[in-house]
């Protein structure tokens, strides 16, 4: 298991990685359909903080398993057959998020979320007998995955009272690992590779909202009486689910991880934006029941559950990778364009306002590209 080169020119996800992707969002898939039931019923507070908790196991697995991949993807049957046992988790998992999001019982997605992990024992473990010079931060890995494994194990047994206390622990002694592993000498990672995987990722689970958006045009078919309200439902969430997409992918990413201290934050901050992401086709699912009256949910609070994560995947993502590209004047721009989607719940017409704030902030991004390409194209007329 030799390590990939990092500098490998026209290297792409796999599609080991891709079915990796498609395995884990299920997951994702199902922990916001119970987000969207418990925001519904007006348990926003204890629905959101029982999906971060779920998401945060399900990201964190699927991190681990891409950066690892980025440095040792040897792709052999071997590797294959652990990375399906992962998937296999991932599954387990999945069927979890149920009893985990409604009553608290985290016993099976405590399984699953250890039948992810152990299989990275065992990488880490080939590495550290393949690479000699990786060796010490490989097995460091490998010991840190496998007791925060049987602290997992042994949380079963705690009282349910401290039950979010123990998870936020042990989650910080999980996120803990990689920054104790790599701290004198770091596996090679390559920049494309690692933002193409993220980039991937977020695709999905955008378009995961663009079903949802989908979901108010079948509705409206079947509820005539409301047919004009989930169509501003179905046409506010498209833009604004078209929106996330076009700012993300309105830079590239690669120059985002140019040292160890930029790729945690590149890494841990995607959490931010996956989780808005995720939670977006829940707020899409609440707008919808709200208009056909089958939600017992305020209409501002509906409103926060679809403008909030479309404005926090914003802010996430002009941190993570446009802060640095911009000009001053853009980021400010930019920044209060976000926030305004947010509060847009706490007015008249929320989604309209919202869907034209964001209309607004693709057009200053679109001047910003617009503006620095000219400013290459006189730059490259001078030199000649």
């Amino acid at each position: 298991m030799n390590p990939r080169d990092p500098s490998q020119p026209n290297r792409v996800a796999s599609p080991l990685e891709l079915f990796f992707d498609l395995v884990f969002v299920v997951s994702v898939s199902l922990s916001s359909s119970h987000l969207h039931a418990a925001e519904a019923d007006a348990h926003i507070v204890s629905g959101v903080g029982s999906y971060l908790m779920v998401l945060l196991a399900v990201w964190w697995a699927w991190m681990n398993f891409t950066w690892f991949a980025t440095a040792f993807d040897t792709d052999d049957w071997f590797y294959r057959l652990l990375t399906i046992v992962q998937m296999s988790g991932a599954l387990v998992l999945a069927a979890g998020t149920g009893s985990a999001m409604t009553e608290g019982d985290f016993t099976i997605m405590t399984l699953g979320y250890v039948v992810m992990r152990l299989p990275m024992v065992a990488q880490w473990l080939r590495a550290a007998a393949s690479v000699r010079h990786l060796r010490q931060t490989a097995l460091v890995y490998a010991i840190g995955i496998m007791i925060m494994q049987m602290l997992w194990i042994a949380r079963l047994w705690l009282p349910e009272q401290g039950g979010v206390v123990s998870f936020l622990v042990l989650m910080g002694g999980e996120l803990a690992v990689p920054i104790i592993a790599e701290r004198r000498r770091q596996t090679p990672w390559h920049p494309e590779h690692i933002t193409e995987r993220y980039s991937l990722f977020t695709l999905i689970l955008i378009g995961e909202s663009v079903l949802a958006s989908a979901n108010a045009v079948i509705d409206s078919v079947e509820h005539t009486a409301h047919l004009p309200a989930l169509i501003i439902v179905a046409v506010c969430g498209l833009i604004l689910t078209a929106g996330m997409w076009w700012t993300y992918f309105a830079r590239e990413h690669s120059d985002s991880i140019t040292s160890f201290g930029s790729s945690l934050i590149f890494g841990y901050g995607h959490f931010v934006v996956f989780a808005a992401a995720g939670a977006l086709s829940a707020g899409i699912e609440v707008a919808i029941d709200v208009d056909t009256n089958a939600a017992d949910i305020t209409g501002v609070a509906a409103a926060a559950t679809l403008t909030v994560p479309v404005s926090l995947f914003l802010l996430g993502t002009w941190a993570l990778t446009l802060r640095h590209v911009l000009s001053r004047v853009t980021n400010v721009v930019i920044v209060t364009l976000a926030v305004l989607i947010g509060l847009s719940a706490l007015v008249p017409f929320s989604l309209p306002v919202a869907a034209v704030c964001m209309v607004a902030l693709i057009a200053v991004l679109e001047a910003s590209r617009n503006a620095d390409r000219n400013t290459r194209i006189e730059q490259g007329t001078m030199s000649l």
